[in-house]
């Protein structure tokens, strides 16, 4: 039923660009993954990657979301206290992670998820799995395509926006995908970056909670 009412841009060259759009940046600014990899490294440790489950696009032969492995840059130290627990997060975030968040450095290697198929270049972002047991039907409609790199939410406060807003943003993209939506969002989110607009470097600043939490749910594995 839903695959009728998509067309050939869903359907095939939406995923089409997704492959060729990866392989251009993967291959044109490796050099640029290899900088930021030797700099993560030495000033942040190591692992250099994080690396986190995340809930992508339902498998229509199992009517559940595919959970992969989300790829970005570290931006935290392992600082920890003298009972070996994590510090807070606003004391492992150095000046180089908050550039990089700012930036929006650290979410190029999603590139890699992109060509991999679990992600797309435009869609919902791909929020934490404990959340899944706290979306509505309808918001569930959001992992009817693979999450995205960017989206409609993104352009349109990102973080600084209510859950409630961000997932009926999701929902209102789902339904009316285009191939001239997803450019306004590339163009608007590439603005976003260079402006340094709406992105929130310390997740503290914004306390916008988790989502499960919210609403009474618990999703936590």
């Amino acid at each position: 039923m839903e695959k009728a009412k998509r067309g050939s841009y869903v359907l095939f060259f939406k995923r089409l660009i997704d492959i060729v759009a990866s392989l251009m940046v993967l291959t044109l600014f490796c050099w640029l993954y290899v900088i930021l990899a030797v700099l993560v490294r030495a000033k942040l440790g190591s692992p250099v990657l994080f690396k986190q489950d995340r809930p992508g696009k339902i498998d229509p032969k199992t009517g559940k979301e595919k959970i992969f492995q989300l790829y970005k840059f570290r931006t935290m130290t392992d600082e920890r206290d003298r009972n070996g627990e994590l510090l807070p997060d606003s004391d492992r975030l150095t000046p180089f992670g908050s550039w990089l968040r700012r930036t929006s450095m650290d979410e190029i290697p999603e590139f890699i998820n992109i060509l991999k198929g679990d992600m797309s270049l435009i869609g919902p972002r791909p929020l934490l799995v404990r959340y899944l047991p706290a979306y509505t039907k309808e918001e569930r409609q959001r992992h009817n395509v693979r999450p995205g790199l960017t989206g409609l939410a993104q352009i349109n406060g990102r973080n600084y926006a209510s859950w409630d807003k961000r997932l009926a943003y999701d929902i209102e993209y789902v339904n009316k995908i285009t191939f001239k939506g997803d450019v306004i969002i590339i163009i608007k989110t590439i603005l976003n970056v260079l402006k340094h607009e709406d992105v929130a470097t310390n997740t503290e600043e914004i306390d916008e909670g988790y989502l499960d939490e919210i609403r009474g749910i618990s999703g936590r594995s």
